[in-house]
């Protein structure tokens, strides 16, 4: 895999279980076009043939490609491919790339499982993720937590299946990594039944916000909502096929679930009732994205998933899509990038535990940003996952902007009990502060005018152990940069 470059007729990583998949989504015509718009290395070339509008990012020159030529490497979703739950800077990456390079990764919702008719069935990745018999999971770490944990090996301490790692070639610590998303698509259902659909899962669990503050009895209950969406693309919104509420499922270990307490239990669907005809002519507009991106942490060998940290991982932010760039700084040798938690749509908060986990491919444009060239930048000072769209910055700020740091050896337990939105709401305040104070050379009075009367903070999640709150600004209120 790691000498390998995507071309025409490429059948890189390919199945018979999943080649109808992969050419489904990256069709001959799409991928020449790949190959020659990213041979000439242009980022905003292959956005604009692609139907991106995307003005040049503010932060970041043309990145300088190692070889002079950007390659374009595929990575399939499988059992081979995933981690589970988890982000570790001893994981042996997949394969090395030059800053600059093209990646299109494939990924898997842990909640496929709810439905595997629809999110499993005759799709060769995830069944090879997703295998569980009375001897063997597929994949058996889930979680950070003791191999031998009554739920099932790593505790469900984490939860996102997430591909990776990369590795980016001289990636050390003190740099910044640009991830630039060039495009979101889909992963279309391999059951014949549901031709043309893909499926998501929205669980209103435990976990949740709104969890025992209910109306309606029994006042603690988890429902699972199955939603569709239009894998060609033509619909741009979801709709609900039908409900469902959680009962005691045993998987094929033996073990019984009286909660949704471990990544990836197949529903029983004899054991529940499908409550259809839900949300009836509702309309969910599709906003795809990734809720789980970023990179190893140096605090910790082995860090759960679920805590959004300074390397960005869990952030559940539904603006991490098509057309966005992130910029992370840089905390172990290679960077080692994953990415997982894929979403075909979520709000802020994400209110319920869930937003409607369904899986996507993606493709990442990774651009490193050496620690010597950042002094005089606005990215000299970056310690945070930054946000950028066309039109906005978004600073994402946590309860704990470091908590494997800030909260000593039990940090990746006591983050869930030590989470508030005013601890986040402090964290993006002084980001901001500092953001506009060095990127635009006001002074403290009147950044923080500014950012009474316009930025807009919002609740990114309450759910993630660490919650978030996002800062935003718009690019328009200022003067263009001068470069």
């Amino acid at each position: 895999m790691s000498e390998h470059t995507c071309s025409p007729g490429c059948q890189h990583g390919v199945t018979p279980g999943n080649e109808a998949h992969i050419k489904e989504e990256f069709h001959e015509a799409r991928r020449s076009f790949l190959k020659d718009a990213f041979a000439v290395g242009s980022t905003t070339a292959a956005l604009g043939a692609m139907g991106i509008t995307m003005s040049s990012n503010a932060f970041a020159q043309s990145p300088k490609v190692g070889t002079g030529r950007a390659n374009h490497f595929y990575v399939p979703a499988n059992d081979k491919t995933v981690h589970w739950g988890f982000f570790s800077k001893s994981l042996k990456p997949l394969i090395e790339v030059e800053s600059g390079d093209y990646v299109t990764l494939e990924t898997l919702t842990h909640h496929a499982n709810d439905d595997a008719e629809r999110m499993v069935r005759g799709d060769a990745g995830a069944e090879s993720v997703f295998y569980w018999d009375s001897k063997r999971k597929g994949v058996d770490r889930r979680g950070i937590g003791a191999m031998n944990a009554k739920v099932g090996a790593g505790g469900g301490l984490g939860v996102h299946i997430c591909t990776g790692p990369i590795a980016v070639k001289g990636a050390e610590p003190g740099d910044i990594l640009e991830v630039r998303i060039v495009d979101v698509t889909p992963r279309p259902s391999a059951n014949p039944l549901y031709k043309g659909k893909a499926f998501g899962s929205n669980a209103a669990a435990w976990w949740g916000f709104h969890y025992g503050d209910t109306i309606e009895e029994p006042k603690k209950r988890e429902v699972i909502t199955i939603y569709e969406v239009d894998a060609t693309g033509e619909r741009n919104y979801a709709s609900a096929v039908y409900n469902f509420r959680w009962t005691p499922q045993t998987d094929p270990f033996g073990i019984v679930h009286p909660i949704i307490d471990y990544p990836g239990v197949p529903v029983d669907h004899k054991t529940i009732k499908e409550n259809h005809n839900v949300l009836k002519n509702v309309r969910i507009p599709i906003r795809p994205h990734f809720g789980t991106m970023g990179v190893a942490p140096s605090e910790a060998d082995m860090v759960n998933s679920i805590p959004p940290n300074y390397t960005g991982g869990n952030i559940d932010n539904w603006r991490i899509g098509k057309g966005a760039t992130l910029y992370y700084p840089v905390s172990v040798s290679g960077g080692l990038f994953s990415v997982g938690d894929p979403h075909a749509s979520q709000g802020d908060s994400e209110l319920c535990g869930t937003a409607i986990e369904c899986s996507l491919t993606g493709t990442f444009q990774l651009i490193l940003h050496k620690k010597a060239s950042l002094p005089g930048t606005a990215l000299e000072s970056l310690k945070y996952p930054l946000l950028e769209t066309q039109d906005e910055w978004l600073l994402h700020g946590f309860s704990y902007p470091n908590y494997l740091a800030d909260l000593g050896p039990d940090a990746q337990n006591s983050i869930f009990a030590k989470s508030s939105v005013d601890l986040a709401l402090r964290d993006a305040y002084r980001k901001m502060r500092d953001f506009l104070m060095t990127t635009q050379g006001l002074s403290e009075d009147e950044a923080i005018s500014l950012m009474s009367i316009a930025v807009d903070f919002g609740i990114t999640q309450v759910v993630d152990g660490n919650w978030g709150v996002h800062a935003l600004v718009k690019k328009s209120i200022f003067p263009p940069r001068k470069n």
